[in-house]
């Protein structure tokens, strides 16, 4: 399995993603400068966090509207896995790759800590090595991650049960907890907290390196079983 980590001016957790997938993960991963991406090779597209285009207008909104963006979106429907985290996350709902924004944190200011989640969906192709309701700890760092969305829209990410990761401690005033969150297909996912920050008991957790491990075992699965 083939990942694009794509970096925007501005990303700064790039390289941990990478380093992540590359060195943790053992797969083939490949850092891509926005401009000049080419995304056709690849199995799945991952989308870094940081402060892409400084935040500019609204965060992520000027990379949403980038020439990747349409690469991306195409991959997309075609039902390639992309994973957004924080920046990722924004970038994705700006796109509207995924409903709803992020907006400032309640407390107005940034934020950078260990969290716990709630796993309320581990039928995905990201979490099934996790187990529903699961706790675990990744850790945050924004100072917009506050996920709003309409009633309309809970009620739909509710039923269609796109709601993936929760917080226990609600930190920034997200609607309903949520701390990810999945489009109707499945294979787009989009969270604040960062998997990537979670990989090795050195950095306090390992409880990111299991959404990597099951996003390659229902690649390898779905994809090299039916090649």
């Amino acid at each position: 399995m083939k990942f694009a980590v794509v970096t925007f001016p501005g990303s700064n957790c790039d390289k941990d993603m990478y380093e992540a997938v590359k060195n943790i993960l053992k797969a083939d991963a490949d850092l891509l400068w926005y401009e000049h991406a080419n995304l056709e090779n690849y199995d799945a597209i991952l989308l870094p966090g940081g402060f892409s285009y400084g935040d500019y207008l609204r965060t992520g909104a000027i990379a949403a509207t980038s020439n990747v963006m349409q690469q991306v979106k195409q991959h997309a429907a075609q039902g390639k896995p992309v994973l957004g985290v924080c920046n990722g996350f924004q970038i994705l709902t700006e796109s509207g790759l995924l409903p709803g924004a992020l907006l400032r944190n309640k407390n107005l200011s940034f934020m950078c800590h260990q969290e716990t989640l709630i796993v309320e969906n581990n039928q995905t192709i990201f979490t099934t090595t996790y187990t529903k309701g699961e706790r675990i700890q990744l850790p945050i760092a924004h100072g917009e991650g506050n996920y709003y969305c309409d009633e309309v829209t809970l009620r739909e990410l509710t039923v269609n049960e796109q709601i993936v990761f929760t917080y226990q401690n609600n930190p920034n005033g997200s609607t309903a907890n949520i701390a990810g969150i999945v489009n109707k297909q499945g294979n787009v996912l989009g969270m604040m907290p960062h998997p990537e920050r979670a990989v090795e008991q050195l950095l306090g957790s390992t409880d990111g390196l299991r959404l990597f491990q099951s996003l390659i075992h229902n690649w390898r699965e779905t994809y090299v079983a039916n090649a």
